[in-house]
């Protein structure tokens, strides 16, 4: 029984994700192409929960849904008149872009069906704490590296917002 609801929960945030993002995709208003971005990344989030990921899935509610999200849809209600744009459809050679669509679609499937999937039961101890033990053993330096540049990322970012000298000067 657990497991039948389990399939049902999984196979509902597949349904949940795929479809949300078709409708953040093609949808002609930007205000529900944002609305239906939300319910693709907890979607995601619910699939990362079936992966054993428990990690990912709090870092993709917060940081994506609790942040990115958050800030799109401030910027739409922000910006004057957006809510009631519509996205002009223009597009040529549909049928031309079904080529790449298609031969992706394939790999995928092909993968999907014939790779060998390495599946755990249940991992003997959360992922966060295998995760900071890689950190901040194995992975050290790369890590501060990256926060290095990060970081160097961040001081350029907000050399180059500041206004000029010669901006104030006029």
């Amino acid at each position: 029984m657990i497991e039948l609801l389990s399939q049902a929960a999984f196979w509902l945030f597949i349904i949940v994700t795929v479809g949300s993002a078709v409708v953040v995709v093609f949808h002609k208003r930007v205000i529900y192409s944002a609305f239906a971005l939300l319910f693709t990344f907890f979607g995601v989030a619910g699939l990362y929960v079936f992966l054993a990921a428990d990690f990912l899935a709090a870092s993709q509610v917060l940081i994506y849904v609790g942040g990115i999200l958050t800030l799109i849809i401030f910027g739409v209600f922000v910006t004057a008149k957006i809510y009631t744009m519509t996205i002009p459809q223009q597009t040529h050679q549909r049928f031309l872009a079904l080529i790449p669509v298609l031969v992706i679609a394939g790999v995928l499937m092909y993968v999907l069906f014939t790779a060998d999937w390495k599946v755990i039961d249940h991992p003997n101890q959360p992922t966060t704490a295998r995760l900071g033990k890689l950190l901040l053993t194995t992975y050290l330096v790369p890590f501060e590296v990256a926060s290095v540049l990060l970081l160097a990322a961040l001081i350029g970012a907000m050399r180059l917002a500041r206004p000029r000298e010669e901006d104030h000067e006029q």
